[in-house]
């Protein structure tokens, strides 16, 4: 079983509830203008690094008659979302090994991952398993905006923990993650190096405010609830002493921040994610040119 990712670098609750607000059915049309699929067509697609599944759970919702595959190299991940998400097949396999025959999917799409994969073997294996005019969707994380409510600033106690903790630095070193970051401009460039024509590039801007009246209890708490689960895997991954004492006050901070949603005393905390939807075509077989 390959268990690095869930148990060193992010978690199962970190991702799937993180991810399922991200791709809430209230952001579907950012994500829809830019992906350009024909939700009635029965199409293959196939997600690279799908997680514990939110994206392919969005998916299925969002294009009904297609017929969605999702990967990912981590164990814990792909049993958790053949368990709890119907309607998609999960498979375990490495993005730059896909377990597929050329020329399967007419679809193949990412989130965050490109990031981690030598390029020439991220987009040549896509390249190879997608049809003629196939399509190579990158969903890649930009800088966004994030601003605390008082409530859940850091405490002494989290702040001394930290201090003990090896730095994003050496966890990405050590785990290999974020290996191969590129810019917003290197990223179509990369892609149409290696043989995706026709790309284009769109933003989806999304706004996570639980005090913004426009969103439902239900919704707001779970933005609450998902920074909460990420702050407790965030420590929880640290594997250091005093874990224990440092939960227990994220939770007691993180209840009172519910406490105040509940009552109505509005703390205006944000999180608003930038996501870069890289979008490319596969006009030719490489392996039948010439």
């Amino acid at each position: 079983m390959n268990t690095t990712w869930s148990e060193h670098v992010q978690g199962i609750n970190t991702l799937y509830m993180s991810r399922k607000l991200r791709f809430d059915d209230m952001f579907f049309d950012q994500y829809d203008k830019n992906f350009g699929l024909d939700r009635e067509k029965d199409l293959r697609i196939l997600e690279i690094g799908c997680g514990p599944g939110a994206l392919a759970e969005a998916l299925k919702r969002w294009y009904p008659k297609a017929q969605i595959t999702a990967v990912d190299r981590d164990s814990v991940f792909v049993e958790y979302a053949s368990a709890h998400i119907n309607g998609v097949e999960f498979i375990e396999g490495d993005a730059t090994k896909l377990p597929f025959e050329d020329n399967t999917f007419d679809v193949t799409i990412s989130n965050t991952v490109q990031e981690h994969v030598e390029p020439e073997a991220f987009w040549g294996e896509q390249l190879r398993v997608l049809k003629s005019g196939g399509i190579c969707l990158c969903l890649s994380a930009r800088r966004g905006i994030y601003s605390s409510a008082h409530c859940i600033e850091e405490t002494r106690e989290e702040k001394a923990f930290w201090e003990k903790a090896k730095s994003w630095q050496e966890v990405n070193e050590t785990y290999q993650v974020c290996q191969y970051p590129m810019t917003e401009a290197e990223i179509p460039i990369s892609m149409e190096q290696n043989g995706f024509e026709a790309v284009t590039t769109g933003y989806a801007v999304i706004n996570l405010t639980p005090d913004a009246p426009k969103y439902p209890a239900e919704m707001a708490e779970a933005m609450i609830e998902a920074q909460r689960q990420t702050s407790i895997e965030a420590v929880i991954s640290a594997e250091l002493p005093g874990a224990e004492k440092v939960i227990d006050i994220i939770n007691s901070k993180y209840d009172e921040r519910l406490r105040l949603y509940r009552n109505g005393f509005k703390q205006w905390d944000t999180s608003v994610s930038v996501t870069m939807i890289i979008r490319g075509i596969k006009t030719t077989d490489p392996m039948n040119e010439g």
